[in-house]
């Protein structure tokens, strides 16, 4: 994953590679995400994510993330994979906290290999 060595550029196009995974995920479930795809075109995908975290509130949120949650793949949403452990240095801690009350907020109950807390002894 992201050793210590990696610098932030190619952290930064990892991400691009992950909104790019999210796209492709999206459309293999019939969702064209156009907006989004978009966004990242437009904006790159580490100001998109920006975007997205930081200019919706918890109850008014991005018409996709509502899209995902009506498809119950939240695991898709821009907000999940922040909380990737390797993408976490890209965002703030208000950043990340904003994901993790907004997917709660939604009844994401799932829990992804990246947010399993490590089981004692």
């Amino acid at each position: 994953m992201n050793d210590g060595d990696e610098t932030r550029e190619q952290l930064e196009r990892r991400w691009h590679r992950e909104m790019l995974d999210i796209i492709e995920s999206a459309r293999a479930l019939g969702y064209i995400a156009s907006r989004f795809v978009q966004l990242v075109a437009e904006r790159g995908a580490l100001a998109t994510g920006y975007h997205l975290i930081d200019d919706y509130d918890d109850v008014k949120t991005s018409d996709g993330f509502r899209r995902l949650w009506e498809m119950h793949r939240l695991d898709l949403a821009v907000e999940a994979r922040a909380l990737k452990p390797e993408y976490r240095p890209l965002f703030t801690p208000t950043q990340l906290a904003t994901c993790r009350r907004r997917l709660e907020l939604y009844g994401w109950s799932q829990q992804p290999p990246w947010q399993v807390p490590p089981h004692a002894g």
